[in-house]
């Protein structure tokens, strides 16, 4: 197995030098994260990874997206930052009852970056950088039509699909109203199959026992049968968020 992954992971890094690139710089870890997502195909992880790349300089030059850049979609402290799961992963709640569709694209844009690489970096915990999943709960309690937001979520998921390949490690859906069935049908069409596989409607106890066991009662805020409060992700301060954390 190992040699299958270092040919392919070297055969990953020729393809990307044929399309004019490198992954100098780049650990085996992050590489392999778009080999994953590309069925070990090593053209085509190297096609979506220099695709990756040149969407982060141009939408990350920085390295990351401070706070100041989003700071209409973080007044409405919508996103909730709450440390690890029991596998370890980072859990990043979303209570859509105080999400409204973005005027600013842009800024929308950024704010899924900046949620998505805080969430990212909060795992790093001297680990090895590039091996990070997270959780994602979106909790759809008390949601009227006014926060019904599809083009949103298709952004949001399709970011994660092109340039977060192997980030998600589940994302929950809470208390689902039956008039968003129908929102869910439409943003499902946008979604990959392996995606589809890592999203859970939690719909009747068993399900909800299963949640609160795999996510665990520490970080789980008491709202959802936890033990903890609900942390605003701007709350959250990290020293690792710099260049390069989140590749």
């Amino acid at each position: 197995m190992d040699e299958e992954r270092n040919f392919a992971l070297t055969q990953m890094r020729k393809s990307v030098e044929k399309l004019g690139s490198s992954a100098e710089g780049y650990g085996d870890h992050t590489l392999m994260r778009f080999l994953i997502a590309r069925s070990m195909e090593h053209d085509k992880a190297a096609k979506m990874f220099v695709q990756w790349q040149k969407w982060r300089a141009t939408m990350v030059p920085n390295g990351f997206i401070s706070d100041s850049e989003v700071p209409d979609e973080l007044e409405t402290r919508k996103i909730f930052l709450q440390g690890l799961s029991q596998n370890k992963y980072p859990v990043l709640i979303v209570l859509a009852c105080r999400h409204f569709p973005s005027k600013d694209q842009i800024q929308f844009k950024k704010f899924i970056v900046h949620l998505l690489d805080k969430t990212i970096a909060s795992a790093f915990k001297g680990r090895e950088i590039g091996n990070e999943k997270l959780i994602g709960v979106l909790d759809l309690q008390n949601i009227a039509y006014k926060n019904v937001d599809a083009r949103g979520l298709i952004t949001g998921f399709q970011f994660l699909q092109a340039y977060y390949p192997e980030r998600l490690a589940k994302c929950y859906l809470l208390h689902m109203p039956w008039f968003f069935v129908s929102v869910w049908r439409l943003v499902s069409r946008f979604l990959e199959k392996a995606t589809l596989e890592k999203i859970v409607i939690v719909s009747n106890e068993d399900e909800r026992r299963e949640f609160i066991r795999e996510v665990g009662e520490d970080v789980l805020p008491e709202e959802y049968g936890g033990r903890a409060k609900l942390v605003a992700i701007q709350d959250v301060e990290l020293t690792s968020l710099v260049n390069g954390t989140t590749s």
